[in-house]
């Protein structure tokens, strides 16, 4: 059976993500699943990969539940081994579980699927000319992904709520900001799940487009 790498910058498995994307594989191949920040605690993590001011900002998951934060240009090295050892074990497309940015990625022969080539264009695409709006887990991100829609001609209104904090009224109080300034309604990272799809959706009584969903639909024509 074909395989699929997946990396998160988190740890491995995501219980959250991994059924998403195994839902629209449909068993045609076998999900490969490795963390940036496996084998390492929440202290390590918080001590040696903490953002500093100015660092692009990221956030996961760690297979306790917890949540942590990151700055991108610590973990890039890292992500790098990643895709080098996955690509070393003959896997031949490696899914990146990560809406940031970046640059500079590289694989041998495999083909490395990254979202924020893909999500963007395809956002641009849905939302032509209507208003959009963008919730991220973090506010940093608020400014750090504005360059990622920028080219593309959007300005979108951006929201705050994490997927990786269970508290659901973050994600109404997100839905209610942004309901009557936008049209239609992003949820920019890998994290979000169906259900933070359906609230905001009920919330705001807007379209809102599942990030994780739609690389899924997309990598599984490719299987």
């Amino acid at each position: 059976m074909e395989k699929l790498g997946m990396i998160t910058i988190g740890q491995a498995p995501r219980t959250d993500v991994a059924p998403i994307i195994e839902k629209y594989l449909e068993g045609r191949a076998e999900l490969v699943q490795v963390g940036v920040l496996d084998g390492m605690t929440k202290a390590y993590i918080e001590e040696n990969l903490f953002p500093e001011e100015g660092d692009y900002v990221l956030t996961s998951r760690l297979t306790t539940g917890d949540s942590v934060v990151m700055s991108r240009k610590k973990i890039q090295p890292i992500l790098q081994n990643k895709i080098n050892e996955l690509e070393q074990s003959g896997i031949r497309q490696i899914l990146l579980l990560c809406t940031g940015v970046f640059p500079g990625l590289t694989t041998a022969t495999s083909y490395l699927i990254e979202p924020d080539h893909i999500i963007p264009p395809t956002v641009k695409a849905m939302v032509g000319s209507r208003r959009l709006g963008v919730i991220v887990p973090l506010i940093e991100q608020k400014e750090n992904l504005k360059p990622k829609y920028s080219p593309l001609g959007l300005d979108p209104l951006f929201s705050v709520a994490s997927p990786y904090i269970n508290n659901l009224d973050n994600f109404r109080q997100a839905a209610t900001e942004l309901k009557d300034t936008v049209d239609i309604i992003v949820l920019d990272c890998m994290g979000y799940t169906e259900e933070a799809r359906e609230l905001v959706a009920k919330t705001s009584g807007l379209p809102v487009v599942l990030s994780n969903a739609i690389m899924a639909k997309l990598v599984s024509e490719m299987i």
